[in-house]
């Protein structure tokens, strides 16, 4: 291939030049990067969170405290599926030759994790600080570290997204 053909030297930049298949390769490869990190994450607050249940203080806790303290464990069972379910959906349809699909799948049940694992830690965070502090100031805490997640998980990148490429991207 030629510089001319390739973009090299005119300012233009035609992507990675890659085929489909590739394309979906290096993209399911990515994937599974971003998947492993959050995987682990949500595994370990969930594997914490079936333990509580089990420690003397859970019999203690009031029923807004157990309604969000299920809240919370279902929402972990949730997103812990939805993370896992990637690895799933490639065992079952491996050689199907249908991996740019499969890609696009996977990559809507990891959004659909992160936004489950969001209300995880979300829950978590506020029945933890119910217990800790029992303080007016908790609903305030939890609003501004879910800002926080917000901003780092979605704002940013969409704004990133939106300022950084164009519409054919």
């Amino acid at each position: 291939m030629t510089t001319q053909e390739n973009g090299a030297g005119t300012g233009l930049r035609n992507g990675r030049n890659e085929t489909p298949e590739e394309r979906a390769d290096r993209q399911w490869a990515e994937l599974l990067q971003e998947v492993r990190v959050a995987q682990t994450g949500v595994q370990i607050l969930f594997g914490f969170l079936l333990t509580v249940a089990f420690t003397p203080r859970f019999a203690d806790l009031g029923d807004t405290d157990r309604a969000i303290y299920i809240a919370t464990v279902l929402l972990g069972s949730l997103a812990t599926g939805a993370l896992i379910g990637p690895v799933s959906f490639h065992r079952i349809v491996s050689g199907r030759r249908i991996k740019p699909q499969t890609v696009t799948w996977a990559s809507r049940l990891v959004f659909t994790g992160l936004i489950l694992l969001l209300g995880t830690l979300a829950a978590a965070l506020l029945l933890i600080l119910r217990v800790a502090l029992h303080d007016g100031i908790v609903p305030w805490l939890v609003t501004g570290v879910v800002g926080w997640y917000l901003l780092c998980w979605f704002a940013l990148p969409f704004w990133a997204r939106r300022r950084h490429t164009s519409s054919k991207d």
